[in-house]
């Protein structure tokens, strides 16, 4: 294996080791405001925006701490994200009649597309 999949495969294993705290509190906030009585759909904006900002400082300083982050592109993604997981959520709760199931889903099938998205839009590696 080269070193410069090692190192991809390092960067991947950080993205979710980190992105297991960020999915907790974006599930936490999302599952709490649906606990409270929010209708499913805006608990996920209201969770995702809160956790927008949460997931931009652990994914700058623990994942991609040696790219030049642009904030104008992470909230494109992060948009691109939402409506990509809105659709998600959509189908799964088609399937899933738990509203708490179909968040897990959600976010499960959109991360490895958002992996990819940060990588190459917004945490774009320095130049030497």
């Amino acid at each position: 294996m080269t070193s410069h999949m090692r190192h991809r495969l390092a960067l991947l294993w950080r993205y979710y080791q980190v992105g297991i705290i960020n999915t907790l509190v974006g599930y936490g906030l999302f599952a709490s405001f649906v606990a409270l009585g929010f209708n499913q759909y805006v608990a996920q904006i209201i969770g995702h925006l809160l956790g927008m900002a949460f997931n931009y400082v652990t994914y700058s300083r623990h994942v991609f701490s040696d790219s030049s982050p642009a904030k104008l592109r992470f909230v494109i993604v992060y948009g691109i994200n939402y409506l990509l997981g809105l659709a998600m959520l959509a189908l799964a709760s088609s399937f899933v009649p738990s509203p708490y199931l179909a968040g897990v889903i959600s976010i499960i099938c959109v991360s490895l597309i958002n992996f990819f998205l940060l990588r190459h839009l917004v945490f774009r590696e320095r130049a030497a």
